[in-house]
């Protein structure tokens, strides 16, 4: 499969599949809540201990990851894993950044509140919430993450008015 036609619903089972501590965040967070914007890659932040990244190892065995900005098509490992930094991974499902911390410092443990718990494709996954994408996109800064805020912003009082 290529980067051109992922299946994120086979990325997240593999990663549930193996128990796997994680968040969704990013595009495909906005997109399981109803925000119509499109992304090319599934972003996580991970729980950074050493069993966690054990079986996210694992997960990443099963997706054939590997890293898509070196040709050696290096894999990560433990040590790549437990770090705050980003890994930005080509896997045989599509793209997957595997993320320690997200803008402003926000790791598993200080994001996971602002959190739901959602069924994706048969499998319950922690989905971080519309208004903490509203906030970790506004300081991530980028063009893009601005140009979703203001759908993202759109959806939230969507969603409000319906409730």
């Amino acid at each position: 499969m290529s980067s051109n036609d992922p299946d994120f619903f086979r990325i997240l089972r593999v990663l549930v599949s193996h128990d796997v501590d994680f968040i969704i965040v990013g595009g495909v967070a906005a997109v399981i809540q109803g925000v119509p914007v499109t992304t090319a890659d599934l972003d996580i932040v991970h729980l950074r201990t050493a069993a966690n990244v054990e079986r996210l190892l694992a997960a990443l065995d099963d997706l054939a990851a590997h890293s898509r900005l070196d040709a050696r098509r290096l894999r990560p490992d433990a040590s790549h894993l437990l770090s705050p930094g980003h890994q930005l991974l080509t896997t045989d499902a599509g793209l997957l950044d595997v993320l320690g911390e997200i803008a402003g410092g926000h790791d598993y443990e200080t994001l996971v509140a602002g959190t739901a718990d959602i069924e994706v494709g048969g499998r319950r996954v922690r989905v971080l919430s519309l208004e903490q994408l509203v906030e970790t996109k506004s300081r991530a800064g980028r063009p893009k993450d601005l140009a979703a805020v203001q759908l993202i912003r759109h959806a939230i009082q969507e969603r409000d008015r319906r409730t």
